[in-house]
């Protein structure tokens, strides 16, 4: 019992550590004030953070980083390369370069123009083929809105961009459980079964109208068992949330909600189109949340999945 106790505390605080690792991304880190904010000793933090989730502290920086720098070269097209550089951290635009291109197998410039390279052009030669066993395919963040059958639907598309609606979402208190191993689906299944489990000892209604998910990281550019994926559930706010579980809050505001209905591997295309033709004319931009998805089905029943996707926003701000 004391050495389970042990274990999830040391989790709790591993969490903290990547949360303030998360919110200064653009910063130049002190690996002793990332040691502090977990209230571990900075002697003994990197064994710990490693043992925990299978990465150095400098390799989760170095990965959130390229994370972040490759959603805002798709998705901010007005930023160039050297104001992307300087808003992920980098110390020059060169450096950048030269660490996006051993990360992804591609330079910054060529991913913006990836439809004029080569169509056998691939990159398997960067970090994230060697260390994580993934293949970056940079055509999978692009447009590409396809039916059932593979053939390009722009009908279809704008139908269902054109449903999108903004509305004003009150603030929820929420408890949650992350997947122990990302968007993996069997990790995801037993995760939600881990929730719904505990919200009906707990008197909870049963509805698909309080549940969410919170993904915090997109696929197709981050290994799907180093995604973050959050289960979570509406709940009172008095009511008591003991580990595994984390009580927390998904913040008040406007939100753009868009219907999706397909198989779950087209999911970051749709939000793709999402950024790349919707959010551009909107007048908004996203805010600093993750996406949330609201299922209105059990996907294990046909394999297609039902749902809301939420997007926080916030009003766009021009220099």
């Amino acid at each position: 019992m004391k050495k389970s106790k042990t274990s999830k505390e040391y989790l709790k605080r591993i969490n903290m550590a990547r949360q303030y690792i998360d919110a200064r991304l653009d910063e130049a880190l002190s690996l002793d004030d990332v040691a502090r904010s977990s209230y571990f000793s900075p002697y003994h933090f990197h064994r710990i953070f490693h043992s925990l989730t299978g990465e150095t502290v400098n390799a989760y920086i170095n990965r959130k980083r390229m994370e972040k720098a490759i959603r805002k070269l798709i998705f901010q097209v007005d930023l160039n390369v050297s104001e992307v550089a300087q808003a992920g951290g980098f110390s020059s635009p060169a450096n950048f370069s030269k660490a996006f291109k051993l990360y992804f197998g591609i330079s910054p410039s060529d991913l913006r123009n990836y439809h004029k390279l080569e169509k056998n052009q691939n990159s398997k030669i960067g970090k994230l083929f060697s260390k994580y066993g993934k293949e970056f395919k940079p055509e999978k963040l692009y447009s590409q809105f396809v039916l059932p059958t593979g053939v390009f639907d722009p009908g279809k598309l704008e139908e269902l961009l054109m449903k999108i609606k903004v509305k004003e979402i009150n603030e929820k208190q929420i408890a949650y459980i992350s997947s122990p191993k990302g968007y993996q689906l069997d990790s995801v299944f037993e995760t939600w079964d881990k929730l719904n489990k505990w919200a009906e000892t707990r008197g909870i209604e049963k509805s698909f109208s309080n549940r969410f998910a919170i993904c915090h990281d997109n696929p197709v550019i981050t290994s799907e068992d180093k995604c973050r994926y959050d289960a979570a559930i509406v709940v009172e706010s008095g009511v008591d949330v003991l580990e595994p579980f984390t009580k927390s809050t998904m913040p008040g505001g406007k939100y753009a909600v868009a219907y999706y209905k397909d198989v779950a591997e087209k999911i970051s295309q749709f939000m793709t189109e999402i950024c790349s033709k919707w959010l551009v004319d909107s007048g908004y931009e996203p805010d600093n949340y993750p996406p949330v998805f609201n299922y209105l089905d059990d996907s294990r029943l046909d394999n297609i999945v039902e749902m809301d996707i939420y997007i926080k926003l916030k009003d766009l701000t021009f220099s």
